[in-house]
């Protein structure tokens, strides 16, 4: 019928011609475009548009759940399978690649510090436990080294810093701005896994300066450290396995934007109650007010 409608306004056929060629009486054809839509069509595609806003602003990311949560944070409730139904029927699918391998190299003879997590990742409160990694990513103009420094209790990323060089400086740096950044008192756990460069002197040296306890995973597990690692995987998964970063420069810009624009204060996290980190951080602060 929409066709023969087409067809009518076009002027190739006339109304009785075409309402025979649709096998239609020509009361049922008036019915069928004075018709008005039904609410719940209605409702559909205005939740459709905030369903490609919020897709698209996650750098289309976002599966059902997170999406739920976002539309439930702007006061719209609505199933998720009513949801997941009008993504699939529309082609609106999470990017996401699910590759990552985790690479720790531990091999050195420097002291290693006892691990004082042990896979406990539930904090009672900010600046009370650290986790540091270091990643590597891939540029036209040769390698960039990531280290961050996450806060366990709401996995903010408190501290980062890029290099070409992976070294005890590298560490440093993402230390000195989680320092910047945040006001700690002494006793604070500092975690990462053996690597050389948290083992280093240097390292060493600023943690006991700022009365930090170090701890580190045990030998060849990478699970003692997986907060840490799940962020690289989010970072990787989600950026830069769709992208090819001609400079290092570009490549600096890009993980800026994710980490501080996009992750710290957007991306919503399933083991925060589907809150922001600074959002979950700021349900604290208003608590203690």
């Amino acid at each position: 019928m929409r066709y023969g409608f087409i067809f009518e306004n076009r002027g190739i056929f006339k109304l009785e011609k075409m309402c025979k060629i649709l096998e239609v009486s020509r009361s049922g054809y008036h019915k069928y475009v004075n018709r008005k839509m039904s609410m719940r069509k209605l409702e559909n595609i205005c939740l459709l548009e905030q369903i490609k806003k919020i897709h698209e602003k996650s750098h289309y990311i976002y599966g059902s759940r997170k999406i739920r949560a976002e539309l439930r944070a702007q006061g719209i409730n609505c199933n998720r399978k009513r949801i997941s139904r009008l993504m699939r029927e529309n082609g609106i699918y999470s990017k996401t690649k699910r590759r990552f391998k985790v690479t720790t190299k531990s091999r050195h003879n420097k002291p290693v510090a006892e691990n004082l997590v042990n896979r406990n990742f539930k904090v009672e409160g900010a600046n009370k436990i650290w986790v540091s990694d270091i990643t590597y990513i891939r540029t036209s103009q040769g390698w960039l080294y990531l280290a961050v420094v996450l806060d366990l209790y709401s996995r903010m990323i408190v501290g980062w810093s890029l290099s070409q060089r992976i070294n005890c400086e590298l560490v440093k740096g993402a230390i000195k701005q989680a320092l910047a950044n945040r006001r700690v008192e002494e006793g604070l756990i500092f975690h990462s896994d053996r690597g050389s460069q948290y083992a280093s002197k240097e390292v060493v040296k600023i943690l006991e300066a700022n009365k930090f306890k170090q701890s580190m995973s045990g030998k060849g597990n990478c699970y003692d450290n997986s907060v840490a690692e799940s962020f690289f995987h989010s970072l990787k998964t989600e950026l830069i396995y769709f992208v090819s970063y001609s400079t290092i420069d570009e490549a600096k810009s890009s993980i800026f934007d994710y980490i501080e624009i996009f992750y710290n204060r957007q991306r919503r996290h399933s083991t925060l109650n589907y809150f922001s980190p600074v959002e979950f951080e700021n349900r604290l602060i208003k608590k203690v007010a």
